[in-house]
């Protein structure tokens, strides 16, 4: 039972971890109706940008972090007023097709900007079990991995707050509601707008140094962002709730499902069992468990 709840929390924290990436989707689907793919290329670009910072021009990590934090909220508003901006009233696969372009341009000047060489970043929080944990009940608990889920934990929170209790906030709900409408009452569309990117310019930053620092600064830090595909789909593309919810789910789902039925099959399902999960969610429940259900008459 101890190794049980050693796996489900494992998995819990890096549910957290998961939820984190795909609020960067909610925000921007919630105000510009786009699916932004490119947000995995910007967790790679933060990430690599940092060490780059470190390792090339001798900063300091707390100086490097700063920066980069100002470069990611430029890079999100210069997305916005680039690329977004021009395709205002385009059809939603256009878009898309714009946000794949992103993707390979970002990436692309990241290795460009940086290298392609994988690096390590090291944030002051050990990865050592934690004692107490493991003396009394005997459940190894990684320190790392709960300091990063507190961290995420809190982002997602004062994010949801935010959008959820501000003025800020309640333009965005009117403006995912209907664009027209909210210019119709004087909403500041293009500044919403610009004021999201920035966010998920900010929230790529913070995945990108705690996935960064657990698995390494390299090229497959962009397919995180693919992993929060299975939570948008179990929670909603709109709801803040349902990419914790989701995140959540897909991350205790997937551990448990590698250590108990992967040795049925060989192993190695933790890759590809989310999607499968995502899958049979979508028969039931299309919108996820938090969208907005949508009635079509036939």
């Amino acid at each position: 039972m101890n190794f049980f709840f050693e796996v489900l929390i494992g998995g819990l924290l890096s549910g957290v971890m998961y939820a984190l990436v795909a609020l960067g989707f909610v925000l921007i689907y919630k105000a510009s109706g786009v699916f932004n793919f490119a947000q995995g290329a910007m967790v790679f670009f933060a990430a690599l940008t940092c060490v780059g910072l470190t390792e090339q021009f001798n900063l300091s990590l707390w100086l490097a972090i700063p920066l980069t934090m100002i470069v990611m909220v430029a890079l999100g508003l210069a997305i916005e007023r680039i690329v977004l901006r021009p395709l205002v009233n385009q059809p939603e696969i256009t878009l898309f097709m714009a946000t794949i372009g992103l993707t390979f341009f970002i990436e692309g000047l990241a290795q460009l900007l940086w290298g392609s060489q994988p690096h390590r970043l090291n944030l002051p929080i050990e990865d050592v079990p934690i004692e107490i944990l493991m003396e009394k009940f005997n459940i190894i608990v990684s320190q790392f991995d709960v300091i990063a889920a507190l961290i995420c934990a809190l982002l997602v929170t004062g994010l949801a707050l935010l959008f959820s209790k501000t003025k800020i906030g309640r333009a965005l709900r009117a403006v995912a509601d209907d664009h027209q409408a909210a210019l119709a009452v004087g909403i500041p569309l293009q500044q919403i707008w610009g004021v999201v990117w920035a966010v998920a310019g900010f929230v790529a930053l913070v995945a990108g140094l705690l996935w960064g620092a657990r698995n390494g600064v390299q090229f497959a830090l962009t397919f995180v962002a693919l992993k929060a595909l299975p939570v948008l789909i179990l929670g909603g593309f709109t709801s803040v709730p349902g990419a914790i919810v989701g995140g959540l789910i897909i991350g205790a789902s997937e551990k448990l499902a590698e250590v108990y039925i992967g040795p049925m099959v060989g192993g190695g399902i933790e890759g590809w069992f989310p999607y499968v999960l995502a899958l049979l969610f979508l028969l039931v429940r299309p919108e996820g468990l938090f969208g907005e259900k949508i009635i079509r008459r036939i």
